[in-house]
């Protein structure tokens, strides 16, 4: 009888019916993570790879991940985007070995088989041998062999992929919902201001939960609370979407009624002998008009749009084994954007990333937890904020989000 919280079919054992229990063993488990690869990051879900404007030209490619598995993502002649794994089908190298760049076609440094921008092998090296001696067996043809596709769609300038030709459509599996809270972000054609890019010495799942997590930002991060940019006391809420796995929360900085749990000696993030030597860096203006001065949106399994404030930024979560975690960050400007609100946006860069006065600390409280579950046995984590269900709620004093993630990802499991 397995003793890691699985039963024999490998399934992981979940202490209720629920998803108010999350057995710990599952962030460091190696069963678990080898089905997870196959399963869900393998399974029928789209998964964001890079943005359209990263492989904008015929022939621009891109190296990316699927989960564990390398990827590349090229614009083809047409102008159409097509995904494949970067595994030469021959003996397994790396094909692209960039990270960016601009090709007519790809070739395998190895023994030079050779790509189109497709991934359609077109031609072997020394195939028919040297002087009609060696080479390969007149059987071989080269359109049995390609590196292998995924499907790719395009929406508000993001690259989605997935390996399962049952994933359905891309809006289908985002939900209206929140693929409307994403165009209201991505509005319009952004541009690129740069990148960050962070190791985490804890599980993927970990940071997801993290960022679905609604209710710490005013609590763990000190410059959310100090300076109001984030309290629970301000309007706000969560919207799951109805799979479960995807969310955003938001909420509204000007709202901010009296709130005295804030003053109490109990809560650590509460402050008010802080002063900022440039408060330029809490400049902002209500660019769209609904007064939403932070939302956090997530796609399951691997995808983050956060604004705050002015701060637009996308995030795709890699696991790299079952304790760590990378994650890459793109910062982003719209195309239209004047001098000045480029500056500004810029400026409240330093408010979100892997050193940012306000995130900084999730960098850090995810490894915590991973050092902290360590030999935990059968026990369980406790998620029952705002109930035991996963429906949207008019208030960000919940973990309906978290429970909601919980919920796809037993049933891409299987559990």
């Amino acid at each position: 009888m397995p003793t890691d919280g699985s039963n024999e079919s490998g399934a992981v054992r979940w202490p209720r019916a629920d998803n108010t229990r999350v057995p710990y063993h599952i962030f460091d488990d190696g069963e678990v993570h080898a089905r997870e690869q196959a399963r869900v990051f393998q399974g029928p879900c789209w998964q964001f790879v890079c943005l359209a404007q990263e492989v904008a030209g015929p022939g621009e490619w891109k190296n990316t991940f699927v989960g564990e598995t390398p990827v590349v993502v090229v614009r083809d002649e047409t102008g159409g985007l097509n995904a494949f794994e970067n595994r030469c089908v021959h003996k397994g190298a790396l094909v692209c070995l960039a990270d960016r760049g601009r090709a007519e076609h790809f070739t395998c440094v190895y023994h030079n088989w050779t790509y189109d921008l497709a991934g359609r092998l077109k031609s072997v090296a020394f195939r028919r041998g040297v002087k009609g001696i060696g080479g390969m067996e007149d059987s071989f043809r080269l359109e049995d062999h390609r590196l292998r596709p995924l499907r790719v769609r395009e929406l508000c300038g993001l690259v989605f992929a997935t390996f399962d030709d049952d994933a359905g459509e891309l809006e289908d599996y985002i939900g209206p919902e929140i693929t409307a809270r994403l165009r209201r972000v991505l509005n319009r054609p952004t541009r690129i201001l740069g990148y960050h890019s962070q190791y985490l010495a804890n599980n993927w799942k970990l940071y997801i939960e993290n960022v679905k997590d609604t209710y710490h930002a005013g609590l763990l991060h000190l410059f959310f609370a100090t300076f109001k940019l984030n309290r629970l006391a301000s309007e706000g809420g969560v919207v799951v979407s109805e799979c479960g796995g995807n969310h955003a929360s938001y909420s509204r900085r000007r709202t901010i009624h009296a709130d005295a749990e804030y003053d109490s000696s109990t809560l650590r993030a509460a402050r008010d002998d802080y002063a900022l030597a440039d408060p330029r860096l809490l400049d902002s203006v209500d660019e769209f008009g609904d007064g939403i001065n932070v939302q956090i949106l997530t796609i399951f399994p691997n995808f983050v749009l956060q604004q705050v404030e002015n701060s637009i930024a996308v995030r795709q979560v890699l696991p790299k084994g079952t304790e760590e975690t990378e994650l890459l960050w793109t910062v982003l400007g719209y195309e239209d954007d004047d001098e000045d609100m480029t500056e500004m946006r810029l400026r409240q860069a330093n408010l979100i990333g892997p050193a940012g006065y306000v995130s900084l600390e999730d960098g850090a409280v995810g490894g915590f937890v991973q050092r902290g579950v360590k030999g935990a046995g059968d026990a369980a984590s406790v998620i029952e904020m705002g109930g035991a269900g996963d429906a949207s709620q008019e208030s960000r004093v919940t973990e309906a989000s978290v429970r909601g993630f919980w919920r796809a990802w037993r049933r891409m499991m299987g559990d």
